[in-house]
């Protein structure tokens, strides 16, 4: 400072904070120009930053200050300038204050996200067939054989948690094929079974078949009730408790109906020589797989499911009356006996 005082060197604060520097005389020496760029030379090696307040970041720059400049004017004099002062500053270069892009990673190439997209799927694929459907199918097993009456420990938590899986996997495509050929190589199996039946055990058989199906599908339908929501119904708007009856039709009753209706008829006409709650089950469950299948046997079926038969015409009562009289002599002739009449009020005709 001292030789700053001896040159009569007077450095001065405008209101921007814009240092400057001028002689005390007009005609200042060149040796006293060249003590004052000495001197603020030295002083830029001190102050570098003048803080400010903290606002939004200075592209180039770290947030909340502002970086000082060296601007050499065509007066010969030098300045100190801030870079956000005011028309001056606008001098500074475009790469001073505009930051380098930060670095982008390199996206994988196209071929990559294809090839690891398809080990992915590969991969879960593999899982479904080592775990998850290996446990499905032994449950199902289970569950095909079980007896209405039997009780099977198994854990439908278990079975659920599988299902919810693979749909969430996008496994349901997958899912359902695999458990349809399951079920249908099932189905194969009883029809099988069926055919080395006697005629006269081939009603109670087929009834025992139906049963136990219709059992086994009560537990299957709502264990796979997200295969059923996402997928059958969704996309291909159908239903899975119908898809597996209709499994049952194709691959078992449709086979053996032309050797069940007439047994069924036979044993109509001969009361009690089948069951009643038997006869009930196989005709109400042949007509719900089809109900075509009551064109078969018009008779048979109208004597378990209404409104098979037209609708009743006045003209007709003489011959309904005398159908049932008809009805009323068999049974009677057959050792079922109408009972006491005493009490019954006597008819026109006696």
């Amino acid at each position: 400072m001292e030789a700053m005082e001896d040159d009569s060197l007077d450095i001065k604060d405008d209101h921007n904070h814009n240092y400057c520097a001028s002689s005390s005389s007009s005609s200042s020496s060149s040796s006293s120009s060249s003590k004052v760029r000495t001197y603020l030379r030295s002083q830029l090696s001190v102050v570098t930053t003048v803080p400010q307040p903290a606002g939004p970041p200075v592209p180039g720059g770290e947030p909340g200050t502002r970086r000082g400049k060296l601007w050499s004017g065509s007066t010969g004099g030098s300045k100190l300038m801030d870079s956000d002062s005011g028309s001056e500053s606008s001098e500074v270069s475009e790469t001073d204050c505009t930051a380098p892009p930060p670095a982008v990673e390199g996206n994988l190439p196209l071929d990559s996200n294809v090839t690891s997209k398809f080990l992915l799927n590969a991969m879960a694929v593999e899982d479904y067939r080592k775990n998850h459907w290996p446990n499905l199918e032994k449950a199902i097993d289970r569950l095909l054989i079980q007896n209405p009456t039997d009780h099977i420990s198994v854990s439908y938590a278990q079975i659920y948690s599988y299902v919810y899986k693979c749909v969430c996997q996008q496994h349901s495509e997958l899912l359902y094929n695999d458990l349809t050929l399951k079920i249908t190589n099932h189905l194969e199996q009883v029809s099988t079974h069926l055919q080395a039946r006697p005629p006269e055990d081939f009603i109670e058989n087929f009834n025992v078949a139906l049963t136990q199906y219709t059992a086994s599908l009560q537990c299957i339908v709502p264990v796979f009730m997200y295969l059923n929501k996402f997928y059958i119904e969704s996309k291909l708007n159908r239903d899975l408790r119908e898809d597996l009856m209709k499994l049952f039709a194709d691959h078992v009753a449709e086979i053996h109906v032309n050797t069940l209706m007439p047994l069924l008829i036979k044993a109509h006409s001969m009361p009690f020589q089948v069951q009643p709650s038997t006869m009930a089950s196989v005709v109400k469950g042949l007509y719900s797989l089809r109900p075509d299948w009551a064109q078969l046997a018009p008779d048979l079926f109208s004597g378990f499911i209404p409104q098979i038969n037209p609708p009743a015409v006045e003209s007709l009562l003489p011959d309904y009356a005398a159908h049932d009289q008809k009805l009323q002599m068999e049974l009677s002739m057959n050792g079922f006996p109408r009972g006491d009449q005493s009490r019954k009020r006597a008819s026109d005709d006696s």
